[in-house]
């Protein structure tokens, strides 16, 4: 698994913003080749670590420029920083290679991971992720180009400088592993070739679903299990997946071709079965089918719509001015749902706020696991209907919802659930996993859903949402700490982000990610205290198309990866300083 350069907070803020200089600063330019930068290094052997600032500049190399963009102050400070830029014609990749987003993309993750395992054990650093192919700031692809960012532990003695071992990484292991995984000629043709088509198979299936009318898509042969909670690789004895025959599409892939596969349609789709056969590893796998897999990681062809959110209750969160009045009617204490704020949600508050949300940001596609669950918010049964007279209940249960949010809005839902029948009632298809095989039991369900329990229906309408409009000053502006603590939470500023419910976080360099869009939509304006939430997004994913890494930030020295829109907006929801300012329909 790979490592995150330099640790949490790593990265920094450049010195100055595009077009500002500081009185006290020289511009960074040339400094020389690489036998300079060697007599440089056995020169400043055994002399005060602060020596090392005078890297700083451009480098050249035979064939390639190495930048030292910051330079740690001392043994103990986070990595310094590098950047690596290969010219096209010695990268020498095919243009084909590299000739749209997706597969810059693509090649650009294949050649990290290759530098990484390079420098596996080496000083030199590098953010190669995990399973999931993201666009990285660590290796980027422009114009052929070849442009990737490191880090390295620059070595000392105490707090003096170890020019030799400086010299051993900057000068012989970043050049071999530059000459080994950055250039064309050299590299694994038929590997990066197959890399490079996986990805971008995944990516055009995830675009056909749509017009599909399919909400997801698991290849048959696909490996779902994980090695453990903590190891991402595929399960090596799990059971392949096989699609059950009424559920099977086929579809015309750029380079695979024909592949067969299980469409889940859009609409209401239920997954049940037994404990431990296999219904929440296929709700997770669909999770994370928003992004592209690494060739062999068992998922390649386990897709969702990029519009999918998975939802979740999370006890104590801050909600803050959600219209949450579909699920929560009239409260004891008198306030006010549609305008709804508190700073230690319950579990059904929580999930509530947070289906609103998602729909606020423009998830066409739901997914709830009961084990993640409120239950008093997905079901209320009718001997509970009958105990409990609904002018008493303030909660109106999922189940009531779930149609009409798909009539209303067009959003789907994909539902694992184990305990209550009566989501048979409502679902468009119903998926049994016996013993980690998908069997198709509408019919059945069917036939048992038309056997009455008593139970009524307690709403017939999921009203328009309520957009809401932020205060821009929510968010700090002026070089505001950013750090990521893992996947589990974003340091912003002086407040904690807690992201532990965001369960489509994949990685850390999404978090730090997130918190320099925020920034960056602050200070760029996006945020401008106008815009409602979803125009904001939408604001940010057209520079994303248009800029890639730089939307998120230009001026940013370390390791991120760019976030989807859902899991900014789920930040930007659950920082405990956000103010918003009103409302707009």
């Amino acid at each position: 698994m790979a490592q995150r350069t330099g640790g949490p907070g790593a990265g920094r803020y450049r010195d100055r913003r595009p077009g500002d200089r500081r009185r006290d600063e020289r511009p960074r330019g040339d400094r020389g080749d690489e036998q300079a930068l060697r007599q440089e290094l056995r020169a400043m052997h055994g002399a005060s670590y602060g020596r090392y600032k005078s890297l700083g500049g451009r480098w050249s190399f035979g064939g390639f420029t190495l930048e030292v963009q910051r330079v740690q102050p001392d043994p103990f400070a986070p990595a310094s920083r590098c950047e690596v830029r290969v010219d096209p014609a010695v990268a020498g990749f095919p243009e084909q290679l590299w000739s749209t987003p997706v597969r810059a993309r693509a090649l650009a993750g294949y050649l990290v991971r290759a530098v990484y395992r390079r420098l596996r054990d080496s000083r030199l650093r590098v953010d190669a992720g995990r399973q999931e192919v993201l666009d990285r700031s660590a290796c980027q692809i422009a114009g052929g180009a070849v442009v990737l960012r490191l880090g390295i532990d620059l070595p000392g003695r105490g707090r003096t400088i170890d020019g030799r071992q400086a010299e051993q990484a900057l000068c012989d292991e970043l050049p071999d592993a530059v000459e080994a995984a950055l250039r064309w000629a050299t590299a694994d043709q038929r590997r990066l070739r197959e890399f490079v088509d996986s990805i971008e198979d995944t990516d055009a299936l995830r675009r056909m679903l749509p017009d599909l009318g399919l909400v997801a898509f698991v290849a048959d042969g696909a490996m779902l299990p994980r090695r453990s909670g903590v190891d991402e690789r595929p399960l090596t004895d799990g059971v392949p997946f096989t699609t059950p025959e009424s559920l099977s599409v086929e579809v015309e892939l750029p380079n695979r071709g024909r592949v067969r596969g299980m469409g889940v349609p859009e609409g209401i789709t239920l997954i049940v079965g037994g404990g431990f056969h296999g219904k929440s590893t296929l709700l997770r796998a669909l999770e994370f089918g928003v992004y592209d897999h690494v060739p062999g990681d068992g998922r390649e062809l386990v897709v969702c719509r990029e519009d999918t959110v998975k939802v979740r209750a999370e006890d104590g969160r801050r909600v803050h001015r959600v219209d949450v009045s579909p699920f929560v009617g009239h409260l004891p204490t008198g306030a006010d749902t549609t305008d709804f704020s508190t700073d230690n949600a319950s579990g059904s508050t929580s999930q509530a706020a947070a289906i609103v949300e998602a729909v606020e940001a423009g998830a066409k596609v739901l997914l709830v696991d009961e084990d993640t669950a409120a239950t008093n918010l997905m079901i209320r049964d009718a001997r509970m209907q009958a105990l409990v007279a609904k002018e008493s209940e303030p909660l109106t249960p999922f189940v009531d919802l779930i149609r009409p949010l798909h009539a209303a809005h067009g959003v789907s839902t994909v539902l694992v659930m184990g305990g209550s029948g009566d989501y048979m009632d409502v679902a468009d298809q119903v998926l049994m996993l016996d013993a980690y095989h998908a069997r198709d039991v509408t019919e059945r369900a069917r036939q048992l859903a038309a056997a009455p329990t008593g139970r009524r229906s307690e709403a017939e309408a999921f009203p328009q949402v309520r957009h809401r409009v932020v205060d821009p000053r929510s968010i700090p502006t002026e070089r505001p700490k950013v750090r990521a603590r893992g996947v589990d939470a974003l340091t912003l500023g002086e407040s904690t982000v807690e992201l532990r419910g965001v369960e489509q976080v994949v990685d850390p360099a999404q978090v730090t990610g997130i918190g320099l869009a925020l920034v960056s939509c602050a200070r760029r304006g996006v945020l401008d205290g106008a815009r409602t939430v979803a125009e904001v997004l939408d604001a940010f994913a057209a520079d994303v198309a248009e800029r890639g890494v730089l939307a998120v930030d230009e001026r940013y020295v370390g390791d991120f990866a760019v976030p989807r829109r859902f899991e900014l907006a789920a930040a930007l929801n659950r920082l405990r300083v956000l103010r918003v300012a009103g409302f707009r329909t």
